[in-house]
């Protein structure tokens, strides 16, 4: 059974995470330096933020020459009642879905998508709109990224 209440983090443990969402790569040396501690304290702490899942993984970030050669696109999804949990699984099935999140709203979802064309993206987007349970959609194309904090 697990434990839902909140980690407790100190500000050593946001420095060692706002370090790592900079450069995930970085040495353990490097970090226990930059944050004047040793580097058993730095091993130590990491094992307990990944098994407290506050560090759920490391990922790699698409440089913007590769994002560019393609489009992203944002989605609010409305569903009919009831119809969630089959649209989750139909969505989750697409490998351009990056993300897919619940929301309030006037949305029940939001899907972050790319597609390596605007014909691409087209024919997604009619996929979506044809999974049973989908009510409505609006698209809003990527134009540029303003501020970037590293999410994967």
């Amino acid at each position: 059974m697990s434990d839902s209440r909140p980690i407790a983090l100190d500000e050593i443990d946001r420095q060692l995470i706002s370090l790592l969402q900079i450069n995930a790569r970085e040495s353990v040396a490097m970090l226990a330096r930059q944050l004047g501690i040793a580097r058993t304290t730095v091993t130590s702490r990491l094992a307990r933020l990944e098994k407290t899942k506050v560090i759920s993984g490391y990922g790699v970030r698409l440089g913007q020459r590769l994002i560019d050669g393609g489009l992203q696109a944002y989605v609010g999804i409305k569903v009919q009642p009831r119809s969630g949990k089959e649209v989750v699984r139909r969505l989750g099935a697409m490998g351009q879905v990056q993300q897919l999140c619940a929301v309030s709203g006037e949305f029940d979802y939001v899907a972050w998508l790319r597609s390596d064309s605007p014909e691409q993206l087209d024919q997604l987007l009619d996929q979506i709109g044809s999974v049973e349970g989908v009510e409505k959609t609006t698209t809003s194309i990527i134009l540029s990224s303003k501020v970037d904090r590293g999410w994967n």
